[in-house]
């Protein structure tokens, strides 16, 4: 499943203890040298510059922000969700009384104005990227209709065979960041999900909303935690070691689910590979049961993904090379 299994870096564990003693509330926008880490970072990793550091606002992972997002903002109306996505996106909506409607993304959205649009490159389950021209049009469609987007990016640092973009590349927004929200979790490539770990930027007001109103709803990230985060993104090299480590899974894995008769389709990018034989995911999940690998039926993540499953590289050496082991 999708979940980490890799150790901590010991700098991030040393960065989390360090603040053990201190016993005042930590503050909500978090402490400076984490808003300027993160600004840092994504310049530095992702060709992202002019992110200013009172526009970043950290959150206790990444799912609850998108959970509560449409609540926080007042969104009513019409959200736009991905076809095929994990289901926080749509509960989210349902939470703040929003209509939900499924899109890939493009400008064929139906007659109804969308007040927010979310889109995911890449994709969790597909691995599907999202190219400059995509996002720009999606930028432009949202625009028109003074709707907001929030691209969650928290896959963007795991990149195989195509280039993931941020809604805040300056190819895609022309350096201009109203009404967009970019969304990154430090669970993936620093393997923090059990820190609770991400943070939001873009749209200075619209972060300043956010924040307003996250002080008063007690929603603040734990200030070892903060510490912790701030070391992960001024460093790169653990990045970069944990990136190699799901490359070399990903590319044993991917050579044996071929070899064992499936297509994989997408999969550019990201912690899964979405494969199909052409027949029902739920058959397909017994299949691989038989063999003791456990994957993920498609249609959990909606209607379009019935003939596929969701296959994580989230798993050790050891046990990555018992799968193949399993499947060749």
């Amino acid at each position: 499943m999708g979940t980490p299994v890799d150790p901590v870096a010991p700098v991030i564990r040393a960065a989390l203890s360090s603040v053990a003693d201190r016993p005042g509330y930590p503050l909500t926008h978090g402490i400076p040298e984490l808003r300027a880490a993160a600004a840092d970072a994504l310049a530095r990793r992702y060709r992202v510059p002019g992110v200013q550091p009172d526009a970043v606002l950290p959150v206790i992972g990444t799912k609850e922000l998108i959970a509560w997002l449409p609540t926080l903002l007042g969104v009513s109306g019409l959200v736009v969700v991905p076809e095929l996505a994990y289901p926080t996106y749509e509960v989210g909506a349902l939470l703040a009384g929003a209509q939900v409607l499924r899109a890939d993304g493009t400008v064929q959205m139906g007659p109804a104005a969308p007040t927010l649009i979310y889109v995911n490159s890449p994709s969790n389950p597909t691995g599907r990227v999202l190219g400059v021209e995509h996002l720009r049009k999606v930028v432009a469609f949202a625009r028109e209709r003074g709707a907001v987007v929030v691209s969650d990016e928290c896959y963007l640092g795991l990149a195989w065979d195509a280039e993931p973009v941020s809604v805040l590349d300056p190819r895609v927004c022309d350096g201009d960041f109203t009404n967009l929200l970019a969304v990154h979790s430090l669970s993936k490539t620093s393997n923090l999900a059990s820190y609770r770990a991400g943070f939001v930027t873009g749209d200075p007001q619209l972060v300043a909303e956010l924040l307003a109103v996250r002080k008063h709803a007690g929603m603040i990230v734990p200030l070892p935690v903060q510490a912790a985060m701030t070391a992960a993104l001024n460093s790169d090299e653990h990045e970069v070691q944990q990136r190699e480590r799901y490359r070399t899974r990903r590319t044993a894995l991917l050579e044996a689910v071929r070899s064992a008769g499936f297509s994989v389709d997408h999969s550019k990018a990201g912690l899964y590979l979405w494969a199909t034989r052409d027949e029902y995911c739920r058959d397909t999940v017994d299949w691989f049961a038989d063999r003791g690998i456990l994957v993920a039926p498609g249609e959990f993540y909606g209607p379009a993904g019935a003939k596929h499953v969701r296959i994580a590289l989230t798993a050790t050496d050891e046990r990555i090379a018992a799968a193949v082991a399993r499947l060749v």
